[in-house]
């Protein structure tokens, strides 16, 4: 019988520059990889823990270790997905599955088989600061993305106005994704609503806490809705269908790319739109996104930009978008050249 062996560890990774949002300011994250070995054939898989689903290394860590007979034994990832709860450890395991299988076969199937977008027009985020520096933030960002820059602002309930004022000011071709973090309550939300218009917002992610959701019922926004912090899973669209117009998805939050991909296809079967999202990460999260990014209309993949330093062979931002992170030969690199080489090597 085929021996296969998994390898977990737990790394940090410093950021370049402080990560501030409603929950909080980060200066480092860590990260969980996974390899899963067989036939002298490894597989990737990555998972950054979010103390906001109450996860850290080490949960993380232990729930991959308590699997660990079963994906030795074989595991298939339908089963893994029946095995373990949505989150970051499935989504380590799942991932690292995909890609052990597109290597074993010699080339990807499925949702990889096709290959993919080289470049994408990812999100860059502008972290909560005073509007003077969230509008320097905003100007760096539009002058390294030129016409293409897509800006994700991050906001509390705090100068709503002063701060978007500030940002579409300093990038006035950019387009801008709002994202409160669930900070906002309905008032805040309606109070907010002209300003959202009065500086072009495409999008508005998850303005009040999951669940609360059933609150936006008879809201008539004129800027797209998207759930992210209440969605999760496939099973999660007939009760959010009702109240947004998007689902924003995360393979850490879906615990992988397979229940990721059952997410875009029931969100798009009941109507709503995509984008995809990532948590602070490396590129290999990325590139385990990259086929549901290729499906969505908004991107905001910039996790890696963050880290003061990424895995090599990374993603890279530049004036035309986000450059697929290839390098890493993730599930054969299907970024319409695939590499040459897909049988090994540590990203």
């Amino acid at each position: 019988m085929t021996r296969t062996r998994l390898t977990a560890e737990a790394t940090t990774f410093a950021l370049a520059q402080p990560f501030a949002i409603a929950r909080g300011t980060r200066e480092a994250i860590e990260l969980v990889t996974v390899s899963i070995e067989r036939e002298g054939v490894t597989g990737w898989g990555e998972g950054a823990p979010s103390a906001r689903y109450g996860q850290d290394a080490r949960t993380v860590l232990a729930a991959i270790e308590a699997v660990r007979p079963r994906v030795e034994s074989g595991i298939d990832r339908a089963q893994l997905l029946a095995a373990m709860p949505p989150g970051s450890a499935r989504n380590a395991i799942d991932c690292a599955l995909w890609d052990l299988e597109a290597k074993l076969a010699g080339q990807p199937e499925g949702p990889l088989a096709t290959p993919l977008p080289t470049v994408l027009p990812s999100a860059v985020t502008v972290g909560i600061a005073g509007p003077a520096a969230m509008a320097a933030r905003a100007r760096e960002v539009a002058a390294q993305g030129s016409a293409h820059a897509v800006l994700k602002v991050k906001l509390d309930a705090r100068d709503i106005a002063a701060r978007l004022r500030a940002v579409r000011e300093a990038a006035p071709e950019a387009r801008i994704i709002v994202d409160a973090n669930e900070s906002w309550d309905r008032r805040t939300l309606e109070a907010a609503l002209p300003v959202l218009v009065e500086t072009d917002v495409r999008l508005l992610e998850q303005p009040l806490p999951a669940g609360e959701d059933a609150l936006l019922a008879g809201l008539s926004s004129p800027v797209p809705l998207a759930c992210d912090e209440s969605a999760h899973v496939a099973a999660d669209v007939a009760r959010l269908a009702p109240y947004y117009d998007y689902v924003t998805i995360k393979l850490d939050k879906s615990g992988g790319l397979t229940a990721a991909l059952e997410l875009a296809d029931a969100a798009q079967a009941a109507g709503m739109g995509l984008m995809t999202g990532c948590m602070l990460c490396s590129s290999l999260s990325v590139a385990a996104a990259w086929p549901i990014a290729a499906r969505s209309s908004f991107i905001d993949l910039d996790g890696p930009l963050w880290l003061a330093r990424d895995r090599a062979g990374g993603a890279v931002l530049g004036a035309d978008g986000l450059h697929a992170p290839a390098g890493l030969n993730w599930a054969g690199s299907r970024y319409g050249s695939p590499a040459s080489d897909t049988r090994g090597g540590q990203p």
